[in-house]
C-alpha cells in the first residue's frame, strides 16, 4: 500500500483507470480465493496478486483523499484574478510569524457557489485584535495568492508542505476584511479547541506563567504553537524536542497511569471489557482534545491495538501491531506518510522494539536503580539509531547529549504527565490552590532550566551535517543487516552488511564528486545584497548584512549544507565580477556606470539606484539585467517593464529566485 501511494503521489495517472483497475484486481482476486482457496499456498500468482490489489488499494486511497479531483473544488470554479467572495470556516491555527495571525481554514463557498478545500489566511497582527476560534465561519471579499516557492537554493520548500496538507492558495486580510458569520461549534475540532482555550482560560486565573503554560499546553494538549523560539530551541539542540510532540511516549505513560486507575473494575464480572471501552475511549478523547496530528493518531492508534488485545488476554507482536496501525492510518490519511512526524514515530519505535533488546543484553545491572537507567539508556539509544539517518536527512544536525537529557526526562516525564492531567481537572472544578501551581511550575522551570543547561554545550551539538537520500536508505540497510548479524550470526548477513558499508562510501565519494565545479549566485535577501562564488567545495560571499543579521541569517547555511561546502568566507560587495568568460557591472545607489572601459555580459542592479534604465541597456548593451532582492519592488516593476519594451531579459530574484551561472 505504500508503494502505491508513493506511486499516485510521484506518477500522474488518471484516477478513474487507477479506480477501476483496482476493482477489476479485487474481484479476480477474490474469483481467484474461491476457486482455489485450498491450494493458495501453492500459488504464487496469488500473493502477486494480492500485492498488486494492495498497490492499488494505496493508489485509489490517494485519488479518493485528493480534494483537487472534486468538481467543487474551488481550483475548479474558475477563481478570479482580482477579487473573489469566500465564505470559510478556521479549521486550524497555526503559529503566528512576526507580522501576522496564521490559520488554515475549509472553504464552504466560493463566488456564491457550493465549494470545497482548504486555505491559509494570513490576518495582520493588531493590539486590538481577537484570535479566531476553531468553527468560526466568515466572509471575505479577497485575492487568491500562491504559495511563495523558495528564491534561494536548498531553501526549505514551505509551498510544498502545505501541498501535503493540501493547501494551494493563500489570502492576507485586515481584521476589517473579515465579517464573522456565525461562531457557533458545528465539529469535534470546535469543541476540542473549546475545551483547550477553556482549559488554558482556567491555567492563566491560577497564574501559571506564560513559559509554564506553553510547555504544558505542547506536553498535555498537544498546541506548541506558543512555546518561545529560544526554549523551542534548547530542546531541539538538546536532543529532547520529541517529548514536546505528543506521541508514542507520552500516550504509552498515558495508558499505564489509566491501566492503573482503572485496575479496581477487574473485579466484575464483565469488569476487563468495561475498562477495555474506557481506556480506548479516554485515548482517543486525549487524541482529539491533541488536535490529531500524525504522531498522536499513529500512537493512540496503536495503543489502542495493544489495549484491545491486552484485554481481550491476546498475544500480541509488535511489528504487527505497527504494521495494523501505519495501515489504518494510511488508508484514511496518505499524505501522513510523507510527514516528517510520521516517518519519524514510525522509525523510533521500530529502532526500540529491534535494537534496544541486543543493547540491553550487553549488561546485566545487579541493583533495581541501574537497571532502570540502563534500559532508558539503551531505548534512547535505540530510538536514535532508528531516526538518526531520517533526522539527519532533514535537519543535518545531531545532538551529542541526547543520552544525558533524555536519562534525565524520561523518567520524569510520567511525573509531569500524570501530574498535569491532575492540575488541569483541578483547574476545569476550580479546585486548583497556590501551592499546586507553585509546585508544577517549579517542575516545569527545572525541566526547562535543565534543557537550557544541556543545549548550552555547542560543541556536542553536531550543525550543518550533508545527508541525502541515498544515504539515509542505505544507512538503514547497514542497520538491518547488522541486526540481522546479531540474530543469525552467519557469514551471509555479514557480507551483506559489508556491502552495505561499500555502498554508503561510494555514495559519499558521488556526492563529494558531484559538489565540485564552480557557480555564480546572486542570492535573494529582502533589503540586502548577497553574491556568492563558489569553487569546488569553498564558497565566498559578498554581502553587506549587519553582525546580527549574518548570524540569524539561513540562506548560506542552506546553501552550505545542500552544497557540501566546506570552508566559507566573507568580503564586501564589488563593482565588478568576473567569472569564467562573464563580465558582471554591479550598479548600486550611486547609479555609477559611465565611463567603463569593458562591455559587461550582465549588469546587476542593487540598492534601487535612481537611473534611467533605457540609457543604461543603450550605453552598455548586456545580455540580461539582475535586480535583487535590496531594491524598491516599484523599481523593479519599472525596470521590468523598460527590458520587455527593449527586449532584453530581466531576472528580479524576488519573483524568479536566485539567478545563478554554472
Amino acid at each position: 500500500m505504500v508503494i502505491g501511494i508513493v506511486l499516485a503521489h510521484y506518477v500522474n495517472i488518471s484516477f478513474d483507470i487507477i479506480l477501476y483497475s483496482t476493482i477489476v484486481l479485487v474481484i479476480v482476486l477474490g474469483l481467484y480465493w474461491l476457486l482455489l482457496k485450498t491450494k493458495i499456498d501453492r500459488l504464487p500468482f496469488f500473493g502477486l496478486l494480492a500485492c498488486l490489489c494492495m498497490i492499488g488499494v494505496g493508489m485509489s486511497s490517494y485519488g479518493i483523499q485528493n480534494e483537487k479531483l472534486q468538481s467543487y473544488h474551488y481550483t475548479n470554479l474558475n477563481p478570479s484574478e482580482n477579487y473573489n467572495s469566500i465564505s470559510f470556516k478556521i479549521r486550524e491555527r497555526l503559529k503566528p510569524d512576526a507580522y501576522n495571525d496564521k490559520y488554515i481554514v475549509s472553504v464552504n463557498s466560493f463566488n456564491n457557489k457550493s465549494a470545497s478545500g482548504k486555505l491559509l489566511i494570513n490576518i495582520r497582527k493588531d493590539s486590538l485584535n481577537q484570535s479566531l476560534a476553531v468553527d468560526d465561519y466568515l466572509f471575505t471579499s479577497t485575492q487568491l495568492q500562491a504559495i511563495q516557492k523558495p528564491l534561494n537554493p536548498h531553501q526549505f520548500d514551505y509551498s510544498k508542505y502545505l501541498e501535503l496538507k493540501q493547501v494551494y492558495h493563500q489570502i492576507y486580510l485586515k481584521q476589517d476584511d473579515l465579517l464573522l458569520l456565525r461562531n457557533s461549534k458545528s465539529t469535534i475540532y470546535g469543541y476540542a479547541d473549546q475545551l483547550r482555550t477553556k482549559i488554558n482560560a482556567k491555567l492563566i486565573k491560577a497564574e501559571f506563567k506564560d513559559e509554564a503554560l506553553s510547555i504544558m499546553n505542547a506536553l498535555l494538549l498537544g498546541q506548541r504553537q506558543t512555546i518561545d523560539k529560544t526554549i523551542y530551541n534548547n530542546y531541539v539542540n538538546s536532543g529532547t524536542i520529541h517529548i514536546l510532540a505528543v506521541s508514542g511516549l507520552h500516550v504509552g505513560i498515558l495508558l499505564l497511569i489509566l491501566n492503573f486507575l482503572f485496575s479496581p473494575l477487574l473485579y466484575l464480572k464483565y469488569g476487563n471489557v468495561l475498562r477495555g471501552i474506557i481506556i480506548f475511549v479516554i485515548l482517543w478523547s486525549f487524541a482529539i482534545v491533541a488536535g490529531l496530528s500524525p504522531s498522536v493518531t499513529r500512537a493512540v492508534t496503536m495503543f489502542s491495538i495493544i489495549s484491545i488485545a491486552m484485554h481481550l488476554k491476546r498475544p500480541t507482536n509488535i511489528y504487527n501491531t505497527l504494521v495494523i496501525s501505519a495501515f489504518v492510518i494510511l488508508l484514511f490519511k496518505p499524505t501522513f506518510l510523507f510527514e516528517v512526524g510520521f516517518q519519524m514515530s514510525y522509525l523510533a519505535v521500530l529502532g526500540i522494539v529491534s535494537v534496544q533488546p541486543i543493547l540491553y543484553k550487553l549488561w546485566k545491572p545487579k541493583y533495581w536503580i541501574s537497571d532502570k537507567l540502563w534500559q532508558i539508556f539503551t531505548v534512547t539509544l535505540a530510538a536514535q539509531a532508528g531516526v538518526v539517518p531520517i533526522s539527519l536527512f532533514y535537519f543535518h544536525q545531531f545532538p551529542g547529549l541526547f543520552f544525558i537529557s533524555n536519562i534525565v526526562v524520561i523518567p520524569f516525564l510520567g511525573l509531569i504527565l500524570g501530574f498535569g492531567l491532575l492540575v488541569i481537572a483541578l483547574a476545569l472544578m476550580n479546585l486548583l490552590n497556590n501551592s499546586i501551581v507553585s509546585a508544577y511550575s517549579f517542575i516545569i522551570d527545572s525541566l526547562n532550566s535543565f534543557i537550557a543547561w544541556v543545549a548550552q554545550f555547542e560543541d556536542f551539538l553536531f550543525r550543518d551535517i550533508p545527508f541525502t537520500i541515498l544515504q539515509v536508505i542505505c544507512s538503514y540497510f547497514i542497520i538491518m543487516a547488522l541486526v540481522q548479524v546479531y540474530k543469525h550470526k552467519n557469514f551471509k548477513w555479514l557480507v551483506i552488511s559489508l556491502v552495505g558499508v561499500l555502498c554508503f562510501q561510494s555514495i559519499s565519494f558521488y556526492n563529494s564528486h558531484k559538489t565540485q565545479g564552480d557557480s555564480f549566485i546572486v542570492f535573494n535577501k529582502s533589503r540586502f545584497s548577497m553574491i556568492g562564488q563558489k569553487h569546488n567545495n569553498k564558497l565566498l560571499i559578498h554581502h553587506n548584512l549587519d553582525s546580527v543579521k549574518q548570524k540569524t541569517d539561513n540562506i548560506v547555511k542552506n546553501f552550505v549544507v545542500g552544497e557540501a561546502i566546506d570552508s566559507i568566507s566573507t568580503n564586501t560587495l564589488k563593482s565588478v565580477y568576473q567569472f569564467k568568460n562573464k563580465t558582471l557591472l554591479v550598479i548600486d545607489s550611486l547609479g555609477v556606470y559611465k565611463g567603463i572601459s569593458f562591455k559587461p555580459n550582465y549588469v546587476i542592479l542593487r540598492n534601487s539606484p535612481k537611473l534611467n534604465l533605457n540609457r543604461v541597456i543603450d550605453s552598455l548593451k548586456p545580455d540580461l539585467i539582475i535586480a535583487d532582492a535590496s531594491n524598491y519592488k516599484s523599481y523593479a516593476k519599472r525596470w521590468k517593464a523598460t527590458c520587455k519594451h527593449k527586449k532584453i531579459p530581466f531576472h528580479y530574484t524576488n519573483e524568479k529566485g536566485a539567478f545563478i551561472i554554472d
